[in-house]
């Protein structure tokens, strides 16, 4: 096998590497809450034209197509496939789920809002609406913590009961946020994303 061909094949075996360890990722959270699998892209190397289309052949005859000789492949990205998931009625009235477009929004450690498709959510010490990691829910949403039950409607209203009052009272709602390009959002872990250029500023209330 020529150095060149070797080459070519090289490229192959690392675009498949990476392939392999998108795939792997994707198996191992099978069953994560939220999470979107990804795909890798590929996009041939240049190729080499050796001979163009019409070139003069030793025969005296026109090729009617190209000699060209491809170098090789390559990985130009991973896409997150944001297709909706199935839903699964837990009995918790802070399990959430999107059905349809949209992002839970939440305040990042490092002052950024990260956005999420999981919609696991609890309260922390000050009765505060988190996600499972901690991170304050956006909008802050705050419960009593003397708070009896807890509703939230489809569309994101959440009120709750106190003792002695059965009238459930309002304490927020929440919002949701959607993007131009979902897929160029760019993932930092804990499944949550932030926005970049490609994927457009978040569009609150979508």
């Amino acid at each position: 096998m020529s150095t060149s061909a070797m080459h070519v094949a090289k490229t192959g075996l690392t675009a498949q590497q990476y392939k392999m360890q998108v795939i792997a990722n994707n198996l191992a959270n099978v069953n994560t809450t939220g999470f979107k699998r990804d795909r890798a892209n590929f996009e041939t190397l240049f190729y080499q034209i050796v001979k163009t289309a019409g070139a003069q052949t030793a025969d005296d005859t026109a090729l009617t197509s190209p000699l060209a000789v491809g170098t090789g492949v390559k990985v130009v990205s991973t896409q997150k496939l944001f297709t909706q998931g199935g839903l699964v009625n837990t009995d918790n009235s802070l399990d959430l789920a999107i059905d349809g477009q949209g992002f839970f929004q939440a305040l990042l450690p490092d002052g950024r809002v990260g956005y999420t498709r999981s919609g696991i959510l609890s309260r922390n010490a000050e009765g505060v609406l988190t996600t499972t990691s901690g991170y304050v829910l956006q909008p802050q949403i705050q419960v009593p913590a003397d708070a009896t039950s807890i509703n939230i409607s489809s569309t994101g209203i959440v009120s709750v009961t106190t003792p002695g009052n059965d009238i459930a009272q309002e304490v927020g709602q929440i919002s949701l946020a959607n993007f131009s390009n979902p897929r160029g959002l760019t993932p930092v872990g804990e499944n949550f994303f932030v926005p970049s250029a490609e994927s457009g500023a978040a569009q609150e209330g979508a």
